[in-house]
């Protein structure tokens, strides 16, 4: 992000007029036949609108006072949606196109489920080349029937990865931690990589009968599978806070009674008018209603009770016949808000798309980490939950702290490099790592003549340029992305490991546009037509 400069003072425009709040439509304008059908086309995308409005009288009128170069041809539904599937094969071509002149992506996928039917989703994500800026697309939201088993979601995505050239291309898949998907992963991947991948993964109990199996499946071989980031910081703000404050004598009791209370009273708001109403008079502000799938939101509605003063929490509660918090309980609420703070803020960090890499996932990591010990000197009841959520994450995150391809994601991106490391041996281990990697990437020459076969300059030379490129770009103070144009070699490994998102929730953003694309007054749509007016909104095809 790089903030707009202000104008000198003295060359402001004082005496310029303000612009109208409110454009003023111009009939006068003359525009062609393609624009036109291009403008109703982006409307009905855009907001998501039936296909059938271009048969609406009142569209239909509209469209007609617009000023057309001939005679304006109004388009009947059966010629819109053969439009729409004209410009559906322009977006996919162009995609093609635009994937053919990259070397890594990576993608994610997911399984919706909506009035009865089911939906695998996919979104591509790279780094442009030229402007090293993330760009995403929506890849397919096909129709799955049957069992979503392994092998069915495997084909699936093997399927897509081959519809746009992906398959040699594709750095990592992130998904979730579902079973199916992580099985799939598991049993396609290349003899190589699942040999390599072993040391650092959970061990797993396969059937010796699904191997065999799987080797008639030919052609199916999946990319690396990544596991989504945040459903494990979902799992640790859920499952393990929740275990470790049931199970510690000292904070069992007050963190149900805290919770029911809590509880009692945003249900009670939120189920009456008139509670509401006291609510809103008393505080100025409503309480939130949790999502069950998104434990923020959970947090989101403790914080929202903890502002409120504890007298005015007391009015409330008097005056709806509910049981008062009481001080020790809204102190230990307190304390859970501030605990759970880093982890909301973390959330957040880690389902971003457009600044977020699969290298912010470590330094997001290790700071997470250091906030929260830093938390434990001002509590009083909740002690020992801080060491408890480090000691969750470790062994949750395990594998990605010693990764070599995330360490070497976090150093690659300008914003991070070595900063997120303490250790100062853990720095030139990492240093080291990344003058290896790029030692890699340096063609080495083939040559099989005698004088070349003792040459020991070349090695020499080469050496010391990776280190001092290496050097050089540590010692940068600059921290966006263009610095990596002045290394070519470490901009190259950047794109590599860089190419994925630390979680799936880009394809969870696809689903949610897709329940506003297939409405309950839209379910007669078909699953076809409903991928392509899908794809089209996620990827704004007619944004340009």
């Amino acid at each position: 992000f790089h903030p707009r400069k202000a104008k000198p003072v003295d060359t402001l425009e004082v005496s310029q007029a303000p612009p109208a709040k409110q454009q003023r439509l111009d009939f006068n304008r003359i525009v062609s036949q393609g624009q036109i059908n291009k403008a109703i086309a982006r409307y009905v995308v855009e907001n998501m609108q039936p296909v059938s409005t271009v048969e609406s009288p009142a569209f239909r009128q509209l469209v007609s006072m617009i000023t057309c170069s001939g005679d304006t041809q109004q388009m009947g539904r059966k010629t819109f949606s053969n439009y729409l599937d004209k410009e559906y094969s322009k977006m996919e071509s162009e995609l093609k196109t635009t994937f053919e002149g990259l070397d890594y992506i990576a993608t994610t996928a997911d399984i919706w489920s909506a009035h009865n039917k089911s939906f695998l989703g996919m979104t591509a994500h790279w780094i442009n080349t030229a402007t090293l800026q993330r760009q995403k697309a929506a890849l397919a939201c096909k129709r799955i029937k049957g069992r979503h088993t392994y092998d069915v979601i495997a084909a699936e995505i093997d399927h897509i990865h081959s519809l746009y050239g992906l398959s040699t291309k594709v750095t990592a898949t992130v998904t979730d931690k579902g079973s199916n998907f992580v099985k799939a992963f598991q049993m396609y991947q290349p003899e190589s990589l699942s040999d390599d991948d072993d040391d650092n993964e959970e061990v797993t109990f396969t059937n010796v009968a699904d191997v065999l199996d799987t080797s008639t499946e030919e052609g199916i071989v999946l990319p690396p599978h990544l596991r989504c980031a945040s459903h494990t910081l979902n799992l640790i703000s859920c499952s393990d806070v929740e275990k470790w404050l049931l199970s510690n004598p000292g904070t069992k009791g007050i963190y149900r009674s805290a919770t029911a209370k809590c509880t009692a009273l945003r249900s009670k708001a939120s189920r009456s008018t008139l509670a509401s109403e006291l609510v809103g008079d008393v505080v100025g502000k409503k309480l939130l209603v949790p999502c069950s799938t998104r434990w923020n939101s959970f947090y989101d509605v403790v914080a929202r009770i903890v502002e409120i003063p504890m007298t005015d929490l007391s009015t409330i509660s008097n005056r709806l016949e509910l049981k008062c918090i009481g001080e020790r309980e809204f102190q230990f609420l307190r304390e859970y808000c501030a605990i759970m703070k880093p982890l909301t803020v973390a959330l957040d960090i880690l389902q971003g798309e457009e600044n977020c890499y699969y290298g912010t996932l470590l330094p997001t990591i290790e700071v997470l980490m250091s906030k929260l010990l830093e938390i434990k000197e001002g509590l009083i009841i909740a002690t020992g939950l801080p060491d408890a959520i480090v000691q969750a994450i470790k062994t949750r995150f395990a594998s990605i702290l010693e990764s070599n391809d995330a360490i070497l994601a976090a150093v690659t991106l300008p914003m991070f490099k070595l900063r997120w490391l303490r250790d100062q041996r853990k720095k030139e281990m990492v240093k080291g790592m990344l003058a290896e990697e790029c030692h890699k990437l340096i063609p080495h020459s083939s040559s099989c003549n005698v004088q070349d076969f003792f040459c020991f300059e070349e090695a020499d030379d080469t050496f010391s340029t990776v280190e001092t490129e290496v050097m050089t770009y540590l010692r940068t103070a600059e921290t966006g992305m263009e610095i990596l144009k002045q290394f070519p070699t470490i901009k190259e490994i950047s794109l590599k490991k860089n190419a994925a998102t630390p979680s799936s929730a880009p394809v969870e953003r696809l689903f949610s546009l897709g329940s506003l694309v297939l409405s309950p007054k839209r379910n007669k749509l078909s699953d076809q037509r409903f991928e392509r007016l899908l794809l089209m909104r996620y990827n704004h095809w007619f944004e340009g």
